[in-house]
């Protein structure tokens, strides 16, 4: 009697998912997991502090300007005697914020507008892509200096302006993915079963890009966080008494001489969430790869 093949005896492997298997390769890499462990707790920080402070962001001591850190005011007072840990934290909320919903916007505009452009390609695709590139050839500060004038200094039109430009490189992203994809099998095999268009590319295209628009997402924040504190350093982001990352470190380097922790305390809770957000976004970038599970 024949012997079956040793092979045959063993019980076949486990599938798993690509989440799975990014998960697996994405918990190997140490600084994308420091990263990540960087923002929870700068996010904590921004989340707790101001609920738990005894000092609101607004709120004055003229007997205790520029106070140095000490017990009474851990990262020191500013020129008006406001608890500069206070005002970093509710500042940190502020930046985070525009940092999210500039990006959503972004995400939300480039996704849908490079989706188009790669199914549908032909005239569509090439006049749709030459006012991306008419629009990138745009200053963003000029574009920023027009809305205000035009329309006044408000933290949401600080939202549309970031958004409005920082679509245009996800939407070239977003082009080149549908390109290659929407000459697979599987997109043919979903026309032939007479699937509309929309379906084809909501169901069947836009799952299949997700990764790369993941990895861009998580590199647009801190991109955008740094236009933010550009705008505000200008005095044209986020205005008094609201505070923010961008705000405070220019009202620091105005006294940087003398009173060093008014700028070094909001640089360095900016540069670690700057940081933590290219680690995470590199680490997710490197996890997402296909070509790594074969390794």
């Amino acid at each position: 009697m024949q012997t079956p093949p040793t092979n045959a005896l063993q019980p076949p492997e486990p599938g798993h998912s690509l989440w799975h298997d990014t998960w697996l390769r994405l918990r190997k890499n140490k600084l994308a997991l420091l990263g990540a462990l960087s923002l929870l707790l700068v996010a904590a920080v921004c989340l707790l502090v101001p609920a738990v402070s005894p000092y609101g962001y607004e709120t004055q001591n003229l007997d205790a300007t520029f106070s140095p850190p000490s017990a009474a005011h851990w990262l020191g007072t500013d020129e008006l005697g406001r608890d500069l840990l206070t005002r970093i934290a509710t500042g940190g909320r502020l930046s985070i914020a525009i940092g999210l919903v500039a990006t959503a916007v972004a995400l939300l505009i480039g996704v849908s507008y490079g989706a188009v452009a790669g199914f549908f390609g032909g005239k569509l695709d090439a006049a749709m892509m030459r006012l991306v590139d008419i629009l990138y050839s745009l200053p963003f500060t000029i574009f920023v200096i027009l809305l205000v004038a035009i329309f006044g200094r408000d933290i949401y039109l600080l939202f549309v302006a970031i958004g409005a430009v920082e679509w245009l490189t996800m939407a070239r992203i977003v082009r080149g993915q549908i390109n290659s994809l929407k000459r697979s099998e599987y997109v043919d095999a979903a026309r032939t079963l007479g699937f509309g268009k929309t379906r084809i590319i909501v169901r069947h295209i836009l799952p299949n890009i997700l990764g790369p628009v993941i990895v861009y997402t998580t590199l647009t924040i801190p991109a955008v966080m740094l236009l933010e504190a550009f705008l505000s350093f200008l005095g044209l982001g986020v205005q008094p008494p609201m505070s923010s990352w961008g705000l405070l470190i220019k009202n620091g380097a105005d006294s940087m001489e003398e009173y060093p922790w008014l700028l070094v305390f909001p640089c360095l809770f900016f540069s670690i969430t700057l940081f933590s957000l290219n680690f995470l976004g590199d680490g997710l970038r490197d996890a997402l790869d296909v070509r790594a599970s074969k390794d």
